[in-house]
């Protein structure tokens, strides 16, 4: 089961890197994987796990790619705090009171990603507009946020999605400033978690290790392969984030 986590971990690494979303990957093995821990302590080590990869993918295209800065910085520093209060919340609001708005909104995202081809594959000409901006801080810097702390899977397609549609960034520039706004995501979350004791710390580690070093390759899979590259993945994880909250649905 060690083993297969930590393959699981590796896996989730490389898609969060490319595309964001490797909580998809991660999460379901975790719950199935432990299946008498409390919920806040699986969430807590799926977060240290995450957290380690996606740090490694921010240097990574920080290092190759401009990123959208007046979104990047107010977003991440309001993610920390907005994620905190998710995660302080977990456990006391079930989450399948969130599962039909984040299904709308996954549905929504393959729907618009499909019918407009041009999407993210270039960067807009001109700069956004103050409101468009404003509103993306607000998008990705509280609600998404929030919703990470208190669940967490697909929080950075989400991100990536926002930031592309409402600045016009392209695939490539809309990961390097999702990945940063994810960071503080999973910290604000990651910190409340262990203030109260619910982090697996040996078990996070070292699927940690595994995750950077798939996040290292996915990386550079991103940057090497391009904007078509990051489109393509996002529909796929998209439409396997929709099957499985439809089939979490369904069950209730």
């Amino acid at each position: 089961m060690i083993l297969l986590l930590l393959a699981v971990a590796l896996a989730a690494g490389w898609v969060d890197a490319v595309v964001g979303g490797g909580g998809l990957v991660q999460l379901p093995v975790l719950l199935l994987a432990l299946p008498a821990a409390p919920p806040p302590a699986v969430l807590a080590t799926d977060k240290l796990s995450s957290i380690s990869g996606t740090t490694v993918s921010a240097v990574g295209f920080a290092r190759s790619v401009r990123m959208e800065a007046r979104v990047a910085v107010p977003a991440t520093a309001l993610a920390i705090a907005l994620s905190g209060a998710g995660a302080l919340t977990a456990g006391r609001v079930p989450p399948e009171l969130f599962r039909p708005f984040v299904l709308v909104m996954l549905a929504l995202v393959a729907a618009l990603v499909i019918a407009r081809p041009g999407l993210g594959t270039r960067e807009r000409r001109r700069p956004a507009r103050r409101r468009s901006v404003v509103t993306a801080v607000l998008l990705v810097g509280v609600v998404l946020p929030f919703y990470n702390g208190l669940v967490g899977p697909g929080t950075g397609a989400l991100i990536l999605f926002a930031l592309t549609t409402l600045l016009g960034l392209d695939f490539v520039m809309g990961s390097a400033t999702a990945k940063v706004v994810n960071v503080g995501a999973n910290l604000g979350a990651l910190v409340v978690f262990a203030a109260h004791g619910q982090v697996f710390w040996l078990l996070g580690l070292a699927m940690a290790s595994c995750n950077v070093l798939g996040a290292r390759l996915g990386t550079r899979t991103a940057l090497r392969r391009g904007a078509a590259f990051i489109r393509a993945t996002l529909l796929c994880v998209v439409a396997a984030l929709i099957v499985k909250l439809g089939l979490d649905q369904l069950r209730l």
